[in-house]
């Protein structure tokens, strides 16, 4: 599992340019655009759009894809807050870890989903798969990554996005036991993607509850992780989150840039598309 954590980073810093930028963006209005058909067509749009294994055999394989962006049901408020909320918390996935990573995180969701779905057809002659599973990972993505953010509940009760995981995860064993098998195998994918892309932070996430593991870590991996938590303390007082080690400019004033972290650098240096591969690495 390490090595296929260390294989999507190097990925991600060796194909910058790879990916769709503000993907969740183009996701959200597409599905939104959907639901207001659904709503004068009574469902018809959905219903050509979404997953069918039935009809994904019978060559409407354009099902494999557009399943991606069927809405799931509700009432049209709570539907749009949805839509919103994932935007915006998919919108922080993508700022954190790059257009390339979030990218490469949303495909391979959406592909295992589809490999499990036809492997179910062992047991199962109609296998059913929605958005809802991958949504749910993206937010338990958002909060590995922003622990101490705050959510509010029904807009108004505000709790930490680390605590909401932790009632999502607990529910999702307790639905395991009841459903037994065949809920389990429908959440695999998306929970095997976040294995994947989170397997050197699941100890600092238990870490955040008072529970750790032992395990041996490099002097320049310690040295790297002390620096990120000064880094993040510094970031509430500045009025940016990126600026480049070499030429100084900001995400702030280039919003158009592209802003990386150097893993061969000493400690935690940041530098803009243009000198991520063209700098000097830091050996203090």
């Amino acid at each position: 599992m390490r090595k296929l954590n260390n294989a999507v980073d190097r990925f991600a810093l060796t194909h910058p340019h790879f990916g769709v930028p503000n993907l969740m963006r183009y996701v959200v209005l597409i599905t939104a655009a959907i639901y207001l058909l659904d709503l004068f067509s009574k469902g018809a749009a959905s219903a050509m759009l979404d997953f069918n294994m039935q009809l994904v055999l019978h060559g409407e394989i354009w099902r494999l894809v557009t399943w991606l962006i069927t809405p799931e049901g509700g009432s049209p408020f709570w539907v749009l807050v949805g839509l919103f909320f994932y935007y915006s918390i998919g919108t922080s996935v993508e700022e954190y870890w790059g257009t390339a990573k979030f990218t490469l995180f949303y495909l391979c969701s959406a592909a295992l989903t589809v490999v499990f779905a036809f492997v179910s057809l062992l047991w199962d002659k109609s296998p059913y798969i929605s958005t809802g599973p991958f949504y749910r990972i993206l937010f338990l993505a958002f909060a590995t990554l922003y622990p101490t953010a705050m959510i509010r509940i029904q807009l108004i009760l505000p709790i930490q996005a680390k605590w909401l995981a932790v009632l999502y995860v607990v529910l999702t064993v307790l639905s395991i036991f009841q459903f037994r098998l065949w809920y389990l195998l429908y959440l695999l994918p998306v929970w095997l993607v976040y294995a994947i892309f989170f397997w050197d932070r699941i100890a600092d996430l238990l870490a955040e509850f008072g529970l750790r593991i032992r395990h041996q870590n490099s002097r320049q991996t310690i040295q790297f992780k002390s620096a990120v938590r000064q880094q993040k303390k510094k970031e509430a007082e500045r009025g940016y989150r990126h600026k480049c080690a070499v030429c100084g400019r900001t995400d702030t004033d280039h919003p158009e840039l592209e802003f990386r972290y150097c893993s061969r650098c000493a400690g935690y240096h940041c530098f803009c598309q243009d000198h991520i591969f063209n700098h000097e690495h830091f050996t203090q």
